[in-house]
């Protein structure tokens, strides 16, 4: 009786304790980094019913940057927004151009901001125009992307192939200026130094598709090469001229300088040159 007993009891002690571990939840150490990029995850404490819903991001863009004087074009991109996982840039023709996804550490606490800029080969020896213009086609294009919690990032920009022309007539003081860094003689100019140059109000006459353009601002770059140092600034597209403070100008016996029009597709057109200070 004794053994039956003992018997009887070790079984009913083993189902008990199966009965409880059927019982505990599963915790999962899963972390939204760790999914696969297109899986989804939905809080449960979300109530309001905008679990999955597209949210768009708080600025994107692509466009287009000219060097005009070195012959070289490149596309940029930039997105800002809600923490994300994953990133995709579709093209017009719905072709996925590329696609960023986090892992690790990096995926649990997600990103927010992405800016690049690709590689500006020189046109024509490198690529040619039309080569290039059908790696990017203009139209809209999709950015999506998933945030840590799962939800769903979109928005929706456009690309233009209309570029600004150069500005013209650039002088640096009263002479003009030169046709690039390497020329063979340099505008030698005294403190204060102003550069100035012609509105632009035409599309680019040989680049790109021809159309009208709204110039949005110019920005200033002045560079000194050894120690490097770059002062810039942006004016508004009623203004034509700068003149730099003798503050900078001070520091250095040579400058290279550019003059970037900005479109209001976002589009870039930069001229190069450079002066030497008497």
């Amino acid at each position: 009786m004794n053994k039956r007993l003992l018997v009887f009891s070790a079984i009913l002690l083993a189902m008990l304790v199966l009965a409880l571990v059927a019982s505990v939840p599963v915790v999962s150490d899963d972390r939204p980094g760790d999914r696969h990029p297109g899986a989804r995850h939905h809080d449960d404490d979300d109530d309001d019913g905008d679990g999955g819903q597209e949210i768009p991001f708080d600025e994107a863009s692509i466009f287009l940057e000219l060097n005009h004087t070195d012959s070289d074009l490149g596309i940029h991109a930039f997105v800002d927004g809600d923490a994300w996982t994953q990133i995709e840039i579709e093209s017009p023709d719905e072709r996925e151009k590329l696609r960023v996804v986090t892992r690790g550490s990096f995926g649990r606490h997600g990103l927010t901001e992405l800016f690049f800029e690709s590689d500006e080969p020189r046109f024509p020896d490198e690529i040619s125009l039309e080569r290039f213009f059908a790696r990017f086609p203009a139209g809209e294009w999709e950015i999506s992307g998933v945030t840590i919690e799962g939800d769903e990032l979109e928005s929706e920009v456009e690309l233009s192939h209309v570029l600004a022309a150069p500005p013209d007539h650039v002088m640096v003081n009263d002479q003009e200026a030169a046709e690039n860094c390497d020329a063979a003689t340099l505008p030698s100019v005294s403190e204060p130094v102003t550069i100035s140059w012609d509105m632009v109000t035409q599309s680019h006459p040989t680049v790109g598709d021809t159309d009208t353009i709204d110039v949005v601002k110019y920005q200033v770059v002045v560079e000194r090469e050894d120690p490097e140092l770059v002062f810039s600034v942006d004016l508004p597209p009623n203004v034509t001229s700068f003149e730099l403070p003798e503050d900078l100008t001070a520091l250095a016996d040579a400058f290279k300088f550019e003059i970037i029009v900005r479109t209001d597709t976002g589009n870039q057109t930069a001229l190069e040159s450079c002066f030497e200070i008497e």
